[in-house]
């Protein structure tokens, strides 16, 4: 924030812009004052940082207001009640010592040191002395102290003994250490402060802790829309060589309907977590057996995989890859050449040491082993690939395609059904080019992973540009900020709303990915983009240009699904089970009303297996209605049934999804208005109030899938 000149009368008035509009105001005005009447105010951006209401402004500030509803008002909502949250703990245990207490994505945590577990009763307890607090009106006042002062007041509190002096230590530069997880909430740079609680009738400190800010201006604000969601073990800083501490988790939203929408959503998320999902669809598994984040896929989902997979081969091959496969493992020089072994070691599981060889009778070596690691990237190969012979600039851009299985040692406490997993096939893609073609090739890419997402029902965007992480990268600034405009350029033109990663990139290259919300409104990292001037440089790849100088191309890595079990998992909670039906293991299931029209139906069944069809005759001894039933729980997008009407008038009835019906249609128009439906990649449910487009139906007529 700036401050008046020192040769400015304390009570000279200051010039101000409020919102965009500059303003004469008294001096000691606070941004509450300017934000008086609109309670929905909750923080204001000062000269672009957040500041509480309460700070007193100076002359030429720019002011603008931050709405409980913003994202940015939301975070300082969930902060000021994981504050409550702790100061109820405290309360209620008296012993409990605080670890930190940042917000989080739609809410808040807050690690605690208890000698017993919280119970479920405990939070029901912790919530309503919770409820207490807020109601009291409890202000939250900011104040500024030394080291010396600090570690006074919070002699006490042994872990926020500890954060002050990662902040003030050596080499710190005034900031926690990047181990301190979630920890920039509690110091900041150059500054230690503590907010107070401060009761509003008394004037008193009630509670306080070390904390950066900012915070409401009270505890009223925080309304009745928080609750506590659940408790679990943590480690203190996030290392497993520290103590446990117990962290509860909660939400804050500006009003209880707010909260109660998030709930909702909670629960149809739980709907339709994949996991359960795959067990009860006979999709895929998890055998103990293979160890963590190693899944099967059972024959369904099988089918499921091998659709997605074949389709997107196609629109590569349609779009100039060429296909290549590399193995599993590699010798260990590959990733010191790359920088993998330097830069992501701990993502990459332990070496394989082979090939020694000692005498049999001395036990002396004889021959030296060498180490072996799994493959966690594909990139280092492909180059290989590129590198195996001379290379003119006629073959560029060279795109290179590959469902390549890697391995990356995710550790045990983030493994996550098919979405965080430790064996996965990337579809994997390299491209090289030339400088000239790097623009083009990159845009041209970005519309290529837009458009098959779309194709897989994907269609709410917005891309990420993650930068150089200064800490961890190779190559020379120059050629980073190269990469980074012109990546930013090509997302600038997409017109897809572009959010910055700052230091979120790899350490050879800048990347964009592409987010995609889901059905629910949830966001998944899908496809990345990186361009790359430093692979092609260690490993010094050539092409031989149209002068005939030997020139360095550009590498491109892109991945579209990110990888196939984790495009999976994401599609199977976007369609709630519920494939389209180009995409279903099973598309169509007849059901005869009576096994005496099996045989009728047998033959509607090998007409659309004929046509290419996914499809099933339950020929099965249980009742006509536990068919239905069957049929509906495992989402089959088409159920045929026939009875004695159907018969003798050459017909079935279908039924959908959604419970609708479609009586009496001829088994030839029937099979037409199936095979239509699936050829044409709808992603929407086939029902009877949509019929399906006649001319697209003559269109397929006769044509296999």
């Amino acid at each position: 924030m700036t401050t008046a000149p020192e040769h400015q009368p304390e009570s000279a008035p200051l010039t101000i812009t409020v919102d965009g509009e500059q303003r004469t105001v008294g001096a000691g005005t606070s941004a509450a004052e300017l934000y008086r009447e609109e309670r929905s105010v909750v923080v204001a951006r000062v000269n672009g940082v957040l500041r509480d209401l309460a700070t007193a402004l100076a002359d030429g500030d720019a002011v603008e207001r931050v709405l409980i509803s913003e994202p940015e008002g939301l975070e300082v909502l969930r902060h000021s009640t994981a504050h409550v949250m702790a100061q109820a703990v405290q309360q209620l245990h008296e012993d409990a010592k605080l670890g930190i207490g940042p917000y989080i994505t739609d809410g808040f945590y807050f690690d605690f040191d208890v000698e017993q577990a919280f119970t479920p009763e405990d939070l029901k307890a912790i919530e309503k002395r919770m409820q207490r607090i807020v109601n009291s009106t409890q202000s939250f006042r900011r104040r500024a102290v030394s080291e010396e002062e600090a570690r006074a007041e919070m002699a006490d509190e042994p872990y926020k003994l500890e954060l002050i002096g990662l902040s003030q230590g050596p080499g710190s530069g005034g900031d926690v250490d990047a181990a301190a997880e979630g920890a920039s909430v509690e110091v900041a740079a150059g500054e230690l402060t503590i907010y107070d609680n401060v009761d509003r009738k008394t004037g008193e400190t009630v509670w306080k802790d070390l904390c950066r800010g900012p915070h409401l201006p009270d505890t009223k604000l925080i309304g009745n829309g928080y609750a506590l969601m659940r408790s679990a073990a943590a480690y203190w800083r996030g290392s497993e060589k520290n103590k446990q501490l117990q962290r509860i988790y909660g939400t804050a939203w500006p009003s209880k309907e707010e909260l109660k929408a998030y709930k909702d959503r909670l629960a149809e998320a739980e709907r339709r977590d994949h996991r359960r999902l795959g067990s009860e669809m006979d999709l895929f598994s998890f055998p103990d057996e293979l160890g963590s984040g190693l899944p099967v896929f059972h024959p369904k989902g099988g089918i499921i995989r091998k659709t997605m997979e074949d389709y997107s081969r196609s629109r590569h091959t349609e779009a100039g890859y060429e296909f290549v496969y590399t193995p599993h493992i590699t010798k260990g020089h590959l990733y010191e050449v790359s920088g993998h072994l330097d830069w992501y070691r701990e993502g990459m599981f332990p070496a394989m040491h082979v090939d020694e060889e000692r005498d049999a009778e001395t036990g002396q070596l004889t021959k030296q082993g060498q180490d072996y690691y799994l493959k966690p990237m594909n990139c280092p190969m492909h180059n290989l690939i590129f590198r195996s012979r001379g290379r003119s600039y006629r073959e560029l851009p060279l795109r290179l395609f590959e469902f390549g299985q890697v391995y990356r040692y995710e550790k045990s406490g983030v493994v996550h059904g098919l979405t965080r997993v430790r064996g996965m096939t990337q579809d994997d893609a390299h491209i090289y080019c030339t400088r000239e073609q790097m623009k083009a090739e990159l845009t041209t890419t970005l519309t290529f992973v837009l458009d098959l997402l779309k194709d897989y029902g994907l269609d709410d965007f917005y891309l990420e540009l993650s930068t150089k992480d200064p800490e961890k990268f190779v190559g020379s600034d120059e050629l980073w900020e190269e990469a980074t405009a012109t990546l930013a350029e090509v997302a600038a033109e997409s017109g897809l709303h572009l959010v910055p990663d700052p230091g979120g990139a790899a350490f050879y290259g800048p990347k964009i990915s592409v987010q995609a919300k889901d059905a629910i409104g949830r966001t998944w990292q899908m496809s990345t983009i990186q361009l790359d001037f430093n692979l092609p440089e260690r490993f010094d790849l050539e092409y031989q240009a149209a002068d005939g100088t030997r020139q360095r191309p550009v590498m491109i890595h892109r991945a579209l699904f990110g990888s196939v079990e984790r495009f999976m998992g994401v599609l199977v909670e976007h369609y709630a089970g519920a494939f389209p039906a180009w995409l279903a293991p099973v598309q169509v299931v007849a059901i005869p009303v009576a096994e005496a029209f099996n045989d009728y139906l047998q033959g509607v069944v090998d007409t659309l297996r004929a046509r290419g069809v996914r499809v099933e005759l339950d020929a099965g001894s249980d009742r006509f209605p536990k068919k239905i039933r069957t049929a509906s729980k495992e989402k089959v997008p088409f159920v045929l049934i026939a009875g004695g009407e159907d018969a003798e008038a050459n017909a079935v009835s279908f039924r959908f999804r959604d419970g609708s019906q479609d009586n009496g249609v001829p088994v030839g128009e029937a099979v037409e208005r199936i095979v239509a439906h699936i050829q044409r990649r709808v992603n929407e449910e086939p029902t009877a109030a949509l019929p399906e487009d006649p001319h697209a139906a003559a269109e397929t007529a006769g044509v296999g899938q």
